[in-house]
């Protein structure tokens, strides 16, 4: 068993340009992104000139031809600045367009992924609804078929990108008779949509990333903007869920890393009893743990997107271990991420309790990862229906 944790070249020149991005560019916007709540309008051309919206797209559509590794590291890059945007990110280029990118029809692939690389189009993805969130496959969205077009009523909430999407994935049921297996996946442009409404979600964490309850109203979609084909949302809504838990792994891991190196400049830095806070016994533990959180988060996260990357089928779903690997990642990173802000909020003091400093804001928004992209709940009944099927042989 050879193992290697070291990231490759290419993978250090990808992490140290966003990072210098992300500082120089994003850092000094954040304060007032996070107090009025808006996402910094350029953010998804300047990626676009970086190079990195569209990580493992093929290069024929415009990306990078990487992989989900390459991908994890762009967005734990952005969180190390703000864990929001990287979620803003995220939702757009892996949730919605990434799914696109797997089941969509060429010819349109080949006309709108360039557009979604170079930044020129945001996504946004529509599964959750009011009375659906754990439960997806209760959604009651309905798209009804009349001639060549389907008529859209329902409603979707805490869609991330919601408010500023020039492109939305959604899945409505197009069979209601057949339950989960009369699910249809769509997409449409929303600025250019009539039946289309969204009302901005307002929320204590993950400020500067924009979420809405849509509401659907009429909408008419043609029958050529069907993805996956018609009752096969199914496969294309869960053939999505792992690489998202997976790759969203990131936007917990660069709080974490964040909330780890401004703590250790802080405890060096702040002087009690006459000597600097990091000398006392207490304060060591807390930076010892997060030390050791962030570490074993960062192995949960990237093997399981390393595993992904070697699998020529990347479905995932029930009876996989890749289902498995991206459930136990997520699980893993949010909840000790919890814990790493928590404590870092602690070692500052009265100080992290104040908004301009940056602890805050990556404890206000880690807490979401508990519950976004399948509960933790919900997580460990997957991890323990996978440990537990007959066919499971894997020791790891």
């Amino acid at each position: 068993m050879a193992l290697d944790f070291e990231l490759t070249d290419e993978q250090k020149m990808i992490e140290d340009t966003v990072y210098r991005w992300a500082v120089d560019w994003l850092e000094p916007k954040m304060e007032h992104a996070y107090e009025s709540d808006e996402m910094p309008p350029d953010l998804f051309k300047e990626l676009g000139k970086l190079g990195v919206n569209g990580v493992a797209y093929e290069e024929a559509y415009g990306g990078a031809g990487l992989g989900y590794v390459e991908t994890l590291l762009v967005y734990e890059t952005i969180a190390r600045v703000s864990n929001a945007l990287a979620m803003t990110v995220c939702a757009s280029q892996s949730l919605c367009f990434d799914n696109f990118r797997r089941h969509g029809q060429e010819k349109q692939k080949q006309e709108l992924l360039p557009e979604a690389c170079e930044g020129r189009l945001i996504g946004c993805l529509g599964i959750t609804e009011p009375n659906a969130g754990s439960d997806a496959m209760n959604i009651s969205t309905r798209a009804e078929k009349r001639g060549d077009r389907f008529i859209v009523n329902g409603s979707k909430t805490f869609i991330t990108n919601a408010s500023v999407a020039d492109f939305m994935m959604f899945y409505a049921k197009t069979a209601p008779q057949k339950g989960p297996r009369g699910i249809s996946a769509f997409w449409f442009k929303p600025k250019e949509s009539k039946g289309f409404s969204c009302e901005k979600i307002k929320k204590w964490g993950m400020k500067s990333s924009p979420t809405g309850l849509v509401t659907f109203e009429d909408l008419e979609i043609p029958e050529e903007n069907l993805v996956g084909g018609l009752n096969e949302g199914v496969n294309v809504l869960t053939s999505g869920l792992c690489t998202e838990r997976i790759t969203i792994s990131g936007c917990s891991l660069g709080s974490q890393r964040s909330c780890l190196e401004l703590s250790l400049k802080y405890a060096k830095e702040r002087v009690q009893f006459g000597k600097p806070i990091a000398s006392f016994q207490m304060i060591q533990e807390k930076l010892a743990n997060m030390y050791c959180g962030y570490k074993a988060s960062r192995w949960m996260a990237y093997s399981a997107a390393a595993y992904c990357d070697k699998l020529a089928n990347k479905r995932g779903g029930k009876g996989t271990d890749l289902d498995r690997m991206a459930a136990a990642s997520l699980l893993f990173c949010s909840e000790t991420g919890t814990k790493i802000a928590l404590d870092a909020v602690q070692i500052h003091g009265g100080y992290g309790y104040c908004t301009e400093y940056p602890v805050s804001r990556h404890f206000l928004d880690q807490k979401l990862w508990e519950i976004g992209a399948g509960t933790s709940e919900i997580r460990r009944i997957i991890i323990a229906r996978e440990l537990l099927r007959d066919e499971f042989r894997s020791g790891y």
